[in-house]
């Protein structure tokens, strides 16, 4: 290598000093920030949906605002009962009952799919968990009404039947600062009494379920025994030996996405 003479020789080591003095280590900059509170750019994300188990992304779902207040049942109207959305939307609709699981990591799943989910919480089922159920419901999950203590409708005196949903509108309103429009009869049991206490409680509509994810797979209480676009799913049942809540809600989205379907916000369609 030339040896550098004269006045070059005499400006060399400053420039060397000016050039460290200007280029600083990579990871005493990353330190720096962190000491000065600035994080650094996070490494883009893989395939997250690989992980959760899914072989292709998760599409979004067609945008669909929800329906004015204008076309809500007022309270002396009867509100209707649904089990499946009347759409052409490519979308299914999934939806969890009573909050007895609270897994985080199905936290972590619905915040990386961006998943549309839908729970109708039991007071007493979900009351020790109102903090798991608050962190869903940052992630945008649909928080709705399926009474307080889990008792089949059905039957029972107008009084026990507005109890029971009134009283769960309360406390979800207290606890998670939501009104629910939506309610779940427990066991799909209702009759015009139960329509009639929801409607004086400000629901809007009952919503059961045309598929359900049981032991042996999805099953359908009617029509054609595969999913299609407009059905409401219960992601069930509620089994600590069974498969995870991860891995029934995977089973499910597997098979819409196998019917050219992907999952949308249910309060959005009802």
């Amino acid at each position: 290598m030339r040896r550098l003479r004269g006045p070059a020789a005499v400006l060399a080591p400053a420039l060397l000093l000016t050039g460290c003095a200007q280029s600083v280590d990579p990871i005493e900059r990353l330190g720096k920030k962190a000491a000065e509170g600035v994080r650094p750019h996070a490494t883009a994300p893989g395939p997250r949906y690989r992980h959760w188990g899914l072989t292709r992304p998760l599409a979004r779902s067609p945008a669909h605002p929800a329906r004015p207040l204008a076309e809500h049942p007022g309270a002396f109207a009867l509100p209707p009962v649904a089990d499946h959305v009347r759409t052409r939307d490519p979308v299914v609709f999934l939806t969890y009952d009573d909050g007895a699981e609270r897994d985080p990591r199905f936290v972590d799943m619905v915040r990386d799919l961006r998943l549309p989910v839908t729970l109708f919480l039991t007071d007493s089922v979900a009351a020790p968990g109102y903090g798991h159920f608050a962190r869903l419901h940052a992630l945008g999950a649909g928080i709705e009404n399926h009474t307080v203590d889990h008792r089949a409708p059905a039957g029972l005196p107008y009084a026990g039947q507005r109890a029971e949903i009134c009283g769960q509108q309360d406390r979800l309103r207290t606890r998670l600062g939501v009104t629910p429009r939506l309610f779940r009869p427990p066991y799909g049991s209702y009759d015009r009494t139960t329509r009639r206490a929801a409607a004086g409680c400000g629901i809007t509509a009952l919503v059961l379920w045309r598929a359900a994810l049981t032991p042996a797979g999805l099953t359908y209480t009617h029509g054609p025994h595969h999913l299609r676009p407009g059905d409401i799913v219960l992601v069930g049942p509620d089994e600590s030996t069974g498969p995870s809540l991860r891995e029934r809600t995977v089973q499910v989205v597997r098979q819409a996405q196998d019917r050219g379907l992907t999952v949308g916000r249910l309060e959005d369609y009802l």
